[in-house]
């Protein structure tokens, strides 16, 4: 079975990336802003709507950065095979959205139930963006291609 899953490269005019860091079933996890695919629904529709429901920014959808190209099965379930499609986000700047500045600084209450998920954001600074940043094995992919293919490039992403 597959599991399909949208990300989005959020990037700022002061040269950041929007990381999400999150708590889901006692794992903290950080990775890129998005979710899962729901039937009947496009690609770019989802990354639409998680963005959306996620941060409350209404995002335009840009270039496609990634396709899973590479078998990976699911951190949460092992009978799924992920399939992550990534593409760069633009949204109306000034950005705004309440984020943090430690790596997992949730509130007491949001990491008490082993079953529960939050998350909470933070920008990291386009030159402190490494593979290290993530903990998703395709986040990873991701991080080392922006840094590699869109080192000189990355300027013309951010509106």
């Amino acid at each position: 079975m597959f599991n399909v899953r949208v990300y989005g490269v959020l990037m700022d005019k002061q040269k950041r990336v929007l990381l999400s860091d999150e708590f889901i079933r006692g794992a903290y996890i950080t990775k890129f802003p998005g979710g899962g695919l729901e039937f009947g629904e496009g690609t770019r529709d989802c990354l639409k709507r998680e963005f959306a429901e996620e941060t409350g920014l209404v995002v335009t959808i840009g270039e496609h950065l990634y396709t899973t190209d590479f078998f990976q099965i699911s951190a949460f379930n092992n009978k799924y095979q992920i399939i992550s499609i990534y593409y760069f986000v633009h949204g109306a700047e000034p950005i705004d959205l309440a984020t943090k500045t430690d790596v997992f600084d949730f509130e007491p209450h949001q990491v008490t139930d082993p079953e529960g998920e939050s998350e909470v954001f933070r920008w990291v600074e386009w030159n402190d963006l490494n593979e290290g940043c993530l903990t998703l094995p395709i986040d990873k992919v991701v991080a080392k291609l922006l840094k590699e293919k869109y080192r000189e490039a990355y300027l013309k992403f951010i509106p």
